[in-house]
């Protein structure tokens, strides 16, 4: 199949800009989620963003007015207060995982809801799950290339206080730490870079990005800084094949990235078990 590739350049070098750019914080914080044990934490503040969006949209405003980023972001910051309120104690019954699944589907009916009282909510909805991250420009990459640097700087400046909680909350507690306040630090952070990458990429890119890289990296690496460069360097692998499936076959950009990051979790399950010999 003959590609053009000054034309695949024109079209597809801000998307690759922000699927390089941008997943390094996502990978980041999905380490933290899979230490955490909270998978869907960052789906249902995802589909919490959504949720302010429809919000927004069944108010008046359309997707791209100033005010459905702030009342989406005001939503989601609702939902980050409430898993940093759910965070499990030793009197607490109810796991947290649960509220975060409940949060998740009862957001997810919510946009259903809503969506269905919006002139076009059919198209609305597929917006917001795949997003339009083909159509992403510079200046959408510049603006959120410098407010996830801002956001790594902060997670790198406390950067133990968040590990030692993510890998033992009682440890943490022990020590002093006001667990549930560095916990409702961390999810409002969190919740601002979902917003900001929901609106690009969609819910199923975001969650993509998150989750996969993070789970591939610690079937390969050990340490914090290496299992975030193993990460990174699987999302641009993944990022770089999507693209170029979705140039090339006139595929949608986003649900092809999605298709990739899966095959490159397969791969690396399959390597890893063979390593171990658990396939032989």
């Amino acid at each position: 199949m003959h590609v053009d590739f000054d034309v695949a350049w024109q079209v597809m070098k801000w998307p690759l800009a922000a699927c390089l750019l941008l997943p390094p914080l996502l990978v980041y914080l999905g380490l933290h989620v899979v230490k955490r044990e909270v998978i869907f934490v960052d789906l249902a503040l995802a589909q919490l963003a959504t949720l302010g969006t429809c919000v927004a949209l069944i108010m008046g405003y359309s997707f791209s007015d100033r005010i459905s980023f702030w009342i989406s972001l005001a939503v989601t910051f609702l939902g980050a207060a409430l898993f940093s309120w759910s965070r499990n104690s030793e009197k607490q019954h109810v796991p947290q995982e649960a509220i975060i699944g409940i949060t998740f589907v009862v957001a997810a009916a919510g946009v259903i809801l809503l969506l269905s009282r919006v002139a076009g909510g059919k198209e609305e909805l597929e917006h917001l799950l795949t997003g339009d991250i083909l159509n992403v420009t510079a200046g959408d990459v510049a603006q959120r290339a410098v407010i996830f640097a801002a956001l790594a700087g902060f997670f790198a400046a406390f950067h133990r206080h968040f590990a030692l909680i993510s890998e033992n909350a009682k440890a943490a507690a022990a020590s002093g730490l006001k667990v549930r306040l560095w916990d409702f630090l961390f999810y409002a952070a969190f919740a601002v870079v979902v917003v900001f990458f929901v609106r690009v990429a969609g819910v199923l890119l975001t969650f993509a990005y998150l989750i996969v890289p993070a789970v591939c990296s610690v079937m390969l690496a050990q340490t914090w800084k290496s299992r975030l460069m193993v990460g990174w360097g699987i999302a641009a692998a993944a990022s770089l094949v999507g693209l170029w499936a979705s140039f090339s076959m006139d595929l949608p950009t986003g649900a092809a990235i999605v298709c990739a990051c899966g095959l490159a979790l397969v791969i690396v399950t399959i390597g890893v078990s063979l390593k171990k010999g658990e396939l032989v």
